[in-house]
């Protein structure tokens, strides 16, 4: 990426790490600091442009396209968002890097990604951290409030090939989810369902339907017992899809919600686990291993089950011995 610009607007030539970047994307990375707002404004406002001509959030740039960029000058919050981004994105436990991949273990609370709201988000934090990365994006996504193993790509041709692999459902993933009551299945129990997303009052929610509907995709996850508790269940949740939301639905719509799940969830149980000072979600990715596209080499990576999590466990009423056997 070469700056053709001089004082004031720059004009930013686009290389081949860079190519296949949605714009808003690309403009995230180069104006470090920008809250997503003004991102968004200065795209809307055509003083953002690609080849001389107006251009959207979800353009997609191309090797040697040419982004004019204009001069900010980024007020104080700014300046605090982008330090504290930083700072951030050093406390980031790293579980993984080489040149072509980076994996974190990223905590409960935050987000993969500013909006709504928040001034940075994990990737932004990175950047931010990492201001001599050419090339840095999420190769997937968690919810804010699940922990665990996160992937990022630090180079394109990686992202592109590891989506693929998810796509063709050839990354294994495994989560650990605490649900209310006792489990009845014994080893793996499959959940199939088709979910159908929606936005009620602003918020996104996910159901599972039976009925036929082109808008609702198939959903499957496979689920085992980890550990039985007395009014609670420890599970391993493999994904064979990755639907939004899909791990939190299947178990809700199977009659035993994640616990601290404010959305899906029992609210009796949430309070519960609060009062014992447990106060998130306990869903947690503890597992992801898939063949690398560029060696070949299987990649196996695993975050541990977080303290928070470890710690309510053990205040947990064990399962009776009569129907442990």
């Amino acid at each position: 990426m070469n700056d053709l610009g001089k004082a004031g607007a720059k004009v930013l030539e686009i290389g081949p790490d860079s190519a296949g970047q949605r714009l808003d994307n690309f403009l995230h990375k180069v104006l470090k600091g920008a809250p997503s707002s003004l991102v968004y404004r200065i795209i809307r406002s055509g003083e953002v442009r690609v080849n001389k001509g107006r251009a959207r959030p979800e353009t997609r740039l191309a090797a040697d396209d040419r982004v004019r960029v204009p001069p900010l000058a980024l007020d104080d919050p700014g300046r605090h968002a982008a330090a504290g981004a930083a700072r951030a994105g050093g406390d980031l436990h790293v579980l993984f890097e080489d040149d072509a991949l980076l994996a974190i273990d990223k905590p409960s609370g935050v987000a993969v990604h500013g909006g709504s709201g928040l001034a940075f988000g994990v990737i932004e934090a990175l950047r931010a951290a990492r201001p001599q990365a050419t090339f840095l994006e999420l190769a997937h996504r968690l919810d804010r409030d699940t922990s665990g193993v996160l992937l990022l790509a630090k180079k394109r041709a990686m992202l592109v090939a590891v989506h693929a692999l998810i796509r063709e459902h050839r990354v294994d993933k495994r989560y650990l989810a605490l649900a209310r009551g006792r489990w009845p299945h014994a080893a793996k129990h499959h959940l199939t369902s088709a979910l159908k997303s929606r936005v009620v009052g602003g918020e996104r929610r996910v159901a599972a339907t039976d009925e036929a509907d082109m808008d609702a995709k198939d959903a499957h996850s496979v689920v085992s017992v980890a550990r039985r508790f007395a009014d609670a269940t420890l599970l391993e949740v493999q994904l064979r899809t990755g639907r939004t939301h899909q791990i939190r639905v299947h178990l809700a719509a199977a009659g035993h919600p994640i616990v601290g799940d404010d959305k899906y969830g029992d609210p009796e149980v949430n309070r519960a686990a609060s009062r014992a000072g447990f106060r998130r979600m306990f869903l947690h990715a503890a597992k992801i291993s898939f063949v690398r596209p560029d060696d070949g080499t299987r990649l196996r990576l695993e975050a541990p089950l977080p303290d928070d999590c470890s710690t309510y466990l053990r205040t947990l009423a064990p399962l009776p011995r009569a129907l442990a056997t």
